[in-house]
């Protein structure tokens, strides 16, 4: 096999490695250069990788919808039996149940700002800092570092840690 040279790889039609490379799991569209296609080409012809969306990019993506209140949006991200685990806290299962948390806790939708996020395979950790309105109306701040989890682009499990600062 060639290797990839700016996303783009070259192949030989008649190359039995035309049929493993499109059939290797991955998107890819291909583009002929040429002469119309018949049975007789010997061109190359030029297949560049898609690559789908990032999981990183897919939870920044989900918590804007959370930034604005529509949890219901954010929500389509998760799996429908998404786990969150609140260390020393308590731990929800399936969506139903965050969605249960989120009108408890997120009266008003949260204020938070992103600090750090590493993606590294199915998983992406953010750290930053979160700011909730509690029901006395005061608010509450707090530094986080929450663990996601994805499946196939969606989010299957949160680990969260969450600390109140102390004025």
């Amino acid at each position: 096999m060639r290797n990839w040279d700016d996303e783009i790889r070259t192949i030989e039609l008649y190359s039995s490695n035309a049929g493993k490379l499109i059939d290797n799991g991955e998107r890819l569209a291909i583009k002929l250069y040429g002469s119309t296609p018949d049975s007789s080409i010997t061109e190359p012809v030029h297949i560049q990788k898609q690559t789908k969306m990032k999981n990183a990019t897919i939870l920044h993506k989900a918590n804007e919808f959370v930034k604005k209140g529509n949890y219901e949006s954010f929500l389509v991200y998760c799996t429908q039996d998404t786990k969150w685990f609140f260390v020393g806290e308590r731990i929800l299962e399936g969506r139903d149940k965050v969605r249960e948390y989120m009108k408890e806790f997120y009266l008003e939708p949260p204020v938070f700002t992103v600090e750090k996020t590493i993606e590294d395979g199915n998983y992406v950790t953010v750290t930053g800092e979160i700011t909730l309105k509690a029901a006395n109306g005061t608010y509450n701040h707090y530094d986080y570092c929450d663990i996601w989890r994805f499946e196939n682009g969606k989010i299957a499990e949160l680990k969260a840690f969450v600390i109140e600062k102390k004025s």
